[in-house]
């Protein structure tokens, strides 16, 4: 199968590769309007419920340990969605928590790093700098609406992707939409938990499960069925067909589509130091991208 992939894009191809990062990416104003109704951590157990049933009957296992999807389902349910609702629910803007989170490409290349005990090359130190000069432009623009500690949250939440990233890389190759969904079994249980430690207790969850109207519930619906089962099966389906060169730019476009849309559908303004910021933080991920083939085209051309 490697062997054949296509090193282009065919438009069919090209189309749902933006049609994955337009729901991701979109995704961050239906978490918004969803936790008008939910709760942020309960918000996310709905999601990983979904997730999990019914397809766990009806996807198989994955060939990997019990240990190895443990780690993973609480890294990506509680580190990276748990931790994400819980900011976006009155501490970050959602544009720009679509925007923070993609920190998460740093920590998965540090983590990768540390495990083969590589150095920091020149023009990731420089990528990573880029982009915490972005991040830097967001922190000294704190108000009502984006807080420190909000930003901090995402970048937790950056963090926990990372982790994640590192432990499905570990899993090694395996159906990844297979894995998502076994995985997120072990979401629920501390999800479960600290909704009902620190979300009011069954009495609050049930009520909130309740009385939650049908366009909270299309959210639920919206973060199971669309970013993780239609996600992920679609991204690896690209994946498994295309050079990951090809296919890795596309979630680049994850900010443009998130502060886009958190723009036109909640009408969060887009300042000058706003566009500045993500002008740094996705320059930094593109220098971190494509800066080897850049070289690469630079030394030919000096020849």
């Amino acid at each position: 199968m490697n062997s054949h992939k296509s090193n282009q894009l065919p438009l069919s191809h090209l189309l749902l590769a933006l049609a994955i990062v337009a729901v991701w990416g979109t995704n961050f104003v239906v978490i918004k309007l969803s936790l008008d109704a939910f709760p942020p951590f309960l918000f996310a157990a709905l999601r990983y419920t979904f997730a999990f049933l019914p397809l766990v009957f009806f996807i198989p296992k994955p060939k990997v340990s019990w240990t190895n999807m443990c780690a993973y389902g609480v890294a990506i349910g509680v580190g990276q969605f748990g931790i994400l609702f819980f900011a976006i629910d009155g501490r970050i803007s959602p544009g720009l928590a679509s925007l923070v989170v993609q920190t998460q490409v740093f920590f998965t290349i540090g983590f990768a790093m540390f495990f083969a005990k590589e150095r920091l090359k020149l023009y990731q130190a420089v990528a990573v700098s880029v982009s915490m000069t972005g991040l830097g432009v967001i922190a000294l623009h704190t108000d009502a609406s984006t807080t420190f500690l909000g930003i901090a949250l995402v970048v937790i939440a950056g963090l926990s992707w990372g982790i994640g990233n590192t432990v499905s890389r570990r899993a090694g190759s395996i159906n990844m939409l297979s894995y998502v969904v076994w995985a997120s079994g072990f979401s629920l249980p501390p999800l479960f938990l600290i909704s009902w430690i620190f979300e009011g207790g069954w009495q609050q969850m049930s009520s909130s499960i309740g009385s939650a109207p049908m366009s909270a519930w299309a959210g639920v619906f919206w973060q199971s069925w669309g970013n993780t089962v239609f996600g992920y099966a679609a991204w690896a389906w690209l994946l498994s067909r295309h050079p990951a060169a090809v296919v890795a730019p596309a979630p680049l476009l994850v900010p443009i589509f998130g502060m886009g849309a958190s723009a036109y559908f909640l009408s969060e303004p887009l300042p000058l130091w706003k566009l500045l910021a993500a002008g740094l933080v996705i320059a930094g991920l593109i220098v971190n991208l494509f800066w080897p083939n850049l070289e690469k085209f630079f030394r030919k051309l000096s020849r």
